[in-house]
Order: structure tokens, then sequence, then C-alpha cells
């Protein structure tokens, strides 16, 4: 099989080699078993980092690596507020809704592989 048999319009191999790094590209940012998570669930508003944990189930530890991640990428914004103890809450910035077709269209693709796998959805 060529490289142009392997992309998923035709195109040369330097266009095929170049779309197989924009999609690693793009699965060091959204990927991961935790990332696109946080993500739906900061659709929902502002959320404390102990509000995030809770909701996800997710460790603290993994938690506050995964929010730097999205922080570093500019998907989240991270405010430290003027509480005693120290609260941080966590939202999406605009540029995060350029995730909106790639995480509705994964939904999608989840739906039909839970139904194809368990029978039932």
């Amino acid at each position: 099989m060529t490289n142009k048999e392997r992309c998923l319009k035709p195109a040369t191999d330097e266009e095929c080699r170049k779309a197989w790094l924009t999609l690693k590209d793009t699965m060091d940012i959204v990927g991961g078993k935790w990332k696109l998570v946080l993500i739906s669930i900061l659709r929902g508003g502002k959320f404390k980092f102990r509000e995030l944990a809770k909701e996800a189930e997710i460790s603290p530890r993994i938690l506050s690596k995964e929010l730097k991640e999205l922080e570093i990428n500019g998907l989240i914004t991270r405010t430290v507020l003027d509480t005693r103890p120290i609260t941080v809450e966590y939202q999406l910035t605009p540029y995060s809704t350029s995730l909106n077709t790639l995480i509705s269209e994964m939904y999608e693709w989840g739906q039909t592989h839970r139904r194809k796998v368990t029978g039932k959805l």
C-alpha cells in the first residue's frame, strides 16, 4: 500500500506525512484518558479544582498534570481566587470551542461502537 492510499483523501506522499504529523500533534494535545473528559465537564462552566476531581473521578495528581497541559495549549484558563485557603478555578477558553466538532464526532462514534460491542447503549 502506498502512502497515498493510506491518506484519508488523495494526496502526495509529502502531504500524507504532514497529515500524520498534524494528527500526532492533535493526539499529543487532546489524547489520553482525561483531557476530553475534562473539557466536556468544563463546558458546564467554571469549576474549582476539587469539584473537577470529584466530577471526573480523577486523582488530584493526575488532574493537576492534565490541567497544566490543557492550560499550556490554550484550552483552559486557571484563575487563583483571593480566598483563604486559596481557591483555583478553571474554565474553557474561547479557543477550546474549536474542539466541539471533534468531541461531537467522537461521541457519535463511541455510541456506535458501544452498540456494536455490547448490543446496547
